[in-house]
């Protein structure tokens, strides 16, 4: 039996501009349109990509216990956020592992705005919900869009149609007036590692503010494809491939999200387990690992030392249009994570030898 696909508020306009669609987080999402994904990497490098991100969570957390509750379940200092500002956070487990990560912000006082992973967005607000305090609600957004502008030139598009957004810096957000299409909720942020915007919009006025910023010569419409080349060259983890329940905030590299005044009680699910691995140091480490040659390494593929020792396995990995190379991110023992580290990984029972890299592999280009 087929599966049954919702479907984002763009979904006719994905159709008519001929965008190749495939399953994905139990949406259909556009992968690539007709210019391909190579093409619409290097647009949104050298120009400005538009992307439906549609299908992930977004809600409210409103109410005088919002920030307490949510401190409970993530390293984060959300009582430490000033309104107008977002930062990324996670969800941890009582075993310090990780079960998704998000990105919250400081709308009010007492108001929180929540963006979670599409696929994780129905257990992370039913984990939120049971935590929940008389008085403070938890609200999603189910008719709301969210789409991502991206590149160096997303900043002066935007503002065409945003004028208020000029003011804003990385991770700002604010409510902003759209010329002719009212009000929306915009975070200077992304997942491309260059300067762009999430726009959260009603879902009614999605398509025509999504057609106002195509007409804009400097605009492409970009798939799925080109947004996961575009964040593994930038070395930002993609979660249930990089970061799982198994994987540590320390083991992956995002010790920054376990934020100062929460190392002084790690008052949330998994923190001791973190404090402890924290004084100890990791047995594993997320790496970035540079290829010889133009063979990409696909996720699942093995990581070897020079001897044939298996150490790991490839948790992301491709083409990098941008550097021209293959590229890709692994575990290995904290041994073997030094930058520079020969290794081999084992590609159609080959091993091609391969570097410890320093990430990202590609400068971010955050407006700061």
């Amino acid at each position: 039996m087929s599966e049954t696909l919702l479907t984002t508020p763009l979904d006719t306009l994905h159709r008519e501009r001929g965008a190749r669609m495939v399953p994905f987080a139990g949406y259909a999402m556009p992968v690539q349109y007709p210019m391909g994904i190579l093409t619409e990497h290097l647009h949104t490098r050298d120009k400005a990509g538009l992307f439906d991100v549609s299908h992930m969570g977004q809600a409210t957390l409103k109410g005088p216990d919002a920030i307490a509750t949510l401190e409970k379940l993530c390293p984060g200092d959300i009582a430490g956020l000033k309104p107008g500002r977002q930062r990324y956070s996670l969800f941890t487990t009582e075993s310090g592992g990780i079960s998704d990560d998000f990105m919250v912000a400081r709308v009010g006082e007492d108001e929180l705005f929540l963006v979670v992973n599409a696929a994780c967005k129905d257990a992370d607000f039913a984990h939120v919900a049971t935590q929940l305090p008389v008085g403070t609600t938890l609200t999603r957004h189910e008719d709301r869009a969210l789409l991502a502008l991206q590149g160096p030139l997303a900043a002066a598009v935007f503002a065409r149609h945003a004028p208020a957004s000029a003011a804003m810096k990385f991770m700002d957000i604010a409510d902003l007036d759209v010329i002719g299409l009212g009000r929306v909720r915009a975070t200077r942020s992304g997942y491309t590692g260059e300067d762009g915007f999430e726009i959260s919009i009603p879902g009614d006025r999605a398509e025509a503010f999504a057609r106002a910023l195509l007409a804009e010569p400097e605009v492409a419409a970009i798939g799925l494809g080109a947004r996961d080349s575009l964040r593994l060259e930038a070395g930002l983890p993609l979660y249930g491939h990089d970061i799982d329940t198994t994987t540590s905030p320390i083991a992956a590299g995002l010790t920054f999200a376990i934020n100062k005044r929460r190392k002084m009680d790690w008052g949330f699910l998994g923190g001791l387990v973190m404090r402890d691995e924290l004084d100890n140091g990791p047995s594993r480490l997320r790496v970035g690992l540079r290829l010889e040659g133009r063979a990409p390494a696909r996720e699942g593929a093995e990581i070897a030392r020079p001897d044939g020792t298996v150490i790991g396995v490839v948790t992301s990995g491709g083409f990098a249009p941008s550097l021209n190379a293959p590229i890709a991110m692994g575990y290995v023992p904290a041994a073997d994570a030094v930058d520079g580290t020969e290794l081999a990984i084992i590609v159609r029972g080959k091993p091609l030898p391969a570097r410890v890299s320093p990430m990202p592999f590609v400068p971010h280009r955050y407006f700061r």
